[in-house]
């Protein structure tokens, strides 16, 4: 992938195989009403690790959830399936309970992913009150 003036950028690529490092650290989403995704998150993580004006953030393992307000975002996502955010867990029932137990909306009850059933992955869903989803994701 080429980046601005044409420098290659490769994910995990080194400077040596002509590239540079690069490491997906945060997603921030926005909304018309940001305060109310400020205290739903908060429930769930606890108090923002990242303050910084209008925006809050959490740190969750080694990536970070910002919310704050933008002025293209208006009301709920309609397309809530188009960008889901994952959180990987070890225990993904336990996390699952103790997100519920937090006051998370539950989209889908943790599943397993695998069209034949086998294997131990679980998969489970929740909604903030925009209508984003995020998920708890057993290791891949």
């Amino acid at each position: 992938m080429a980046a601005a003036g044409g420098k290659r950028v490769g994910c995990g690529g080194s400077p040596a195989a002509g590239g540079t490092a690069v490491n997906l650290n945060s997603i921030l989403i926005g909304s018309d009403d940001a305060d109310r995704l400020v205290v739903y998150y908060g429930r769930l993580f606890g108090p923002p690790t990242w303050d910084v004006g209008p925006y809050k953030g959490w740190q969750i393992g080694t990536g970070g959830l910002v919310v704050g307000p933008h002025d293209q975002v208006h009301g709920r996502n309609q397309e809530a399936g188009r960008i889901i955010w994952n959180i990987e867990s070890p225990d993904v029932r336990s996390d699952f309970d103790r997100l519920v137990a937090a006051g998370a909306t539950v989209v889908r009850e943790p599943y397993n992913p695998a069209e034949d059933g086998t294997g131990n992955a679980l998969i489970a869903t929740f909604s903030d009150p925009d209508g984003n989803y995020f998920q708890l994701t057993s290791p891949m």
